[in-house]
């Protein structure tokens, strides 16, 4: 769209941004039709231009690197969770700063940048007040996360719990019945630093973005899930989806800055919202800066929103 050459700086708490690029999935989960004109007008109110990349879902990745290669002071991307975690790896500590809007259905490091809030509220935020927040995350299996990574079928109740924040209360009973089916068959085995050999129903990597057990910012916190039957397999997927789960007596939690999971098959795993399965045997690690991203400092983030806040991990 615009030409993003020359055009006025504009500061955001301090922070100068001069070259904007923007990746646009109209296709994903939240954004709709419109939505990159609507994107390019806000930033333009703020005496910004950009070039947008208005892509089709088969065209994402390509669009997100030559939007990194443009080397902009800033990176906005509004598509989905797999698209905003592409970005902040090619970026990198190194790279341009990132503004992932939740333009997805899990929205997992949007809502932990920005809460629960539209994107335009993201925007408009990211614009008004933003800093610039060294986000630290973790890796596993050569995959970076920068929210959490679940191991093990129990992840499979994040489905469940999804549901009942959408309403389906239907769709949410047969989501646990298909996690309930699949627990106890295979256990997540793992060693966390060079400690001993433990084995658990699924094995929750939380970075410090989200984490309450973490009162710094050099480790992971390791929660093991760990229910013995079937009945304590529901009490656990309940209070996952109330967002009490720590207090459950099944779950143990520690920090650590690497590991190893390995199970006989491979791994289920729910990596920032996104499923995928993990080769038998991967190695995780701490990452203490991943990417930078521009957003409102953690502490105003409350304020963004009159909306119920998500449930921290």
């Amino acid at each position: 769209m615009d030409d993003a050459g020359d055009f006025a700086p504009t500061r955001a708490s301090g922070v100068e941004v001069r070259r904007v690029e923007a990746v646009v999935n109209a296709a994903s989960g939240s954004v709709g039709a419109g939505a990159a004109e609507a994107l390019e007008k806000i930033i333009a109110s703020y005496g910004l231009g950009v070039r947008i990349a208005n892509a089709a879902p088969k065209e994402i990745s390509a669009a997100v690197r030559a939007a990194i290669a443009a080397k902009p002071d800033l990176l906005v991307v509004l598509a989905g969770d797999g698209t905003a975690a592409l970005a902040a790896r090619l970026a990198g500590p190194e790279g341009p700063l990132i503004a992932p809007l939740p333009g997805g259905t899990m929205n997992m490091l949007p809502h932990a940048l920005y809460g629960p809030v539209s994107w335009r509220d993201a925007i408009h935020a990211t614009l008004s007040h933003g800093v610039v927040r060294p986000i630290s995350g973790g890796e596993i299996g050569g995959e970076a996360f920068y929210v959490a990574a679940i191991l093990g079928a129990p992840a499979l109740w994040a489905d469940a719990r999804e549901a009942v924040r959408a309403g389906r209360l239907d769709l949410a009973w047969s989501r646990g019945k298909r996690a309930l089916g699949r627990a106890f068959s295979h256990k997540v085995h793992y060693t966390l630093g060079d400690g001993s050999v433990e084995k658990t129903e699924a094995l929750t990597l939380m970075c410090p973005l989200v984490s309450r057990g973490l009162t710094h910012d050099g480790a992971l916190e390791a929660a093991a899930l760990d229910p013995r039957d079937a009945g304590e397999a529901l009490r656990l997927g309940f209070n996952a989806v109330t967002g009490s789960w720590r207090s459950d007596p099944s779950v143990r939690t520690t920090l650590t800055r690497q590991g190893v999971a390995w199970s006989r098959r491979r791994i289920p795993a729910v990596i920032d919202g996104e499923p995928c399965r993990l080769d038998p045997r991967v190695q995780f690690r701490f990452v203490p800066v991943a990417f930078r991203a521009l957003a409102p400092p953690a502490e105003q983030i409350d304020s963004l929103s009159t909306q119920p806040a998500a449930a921290p991990l």
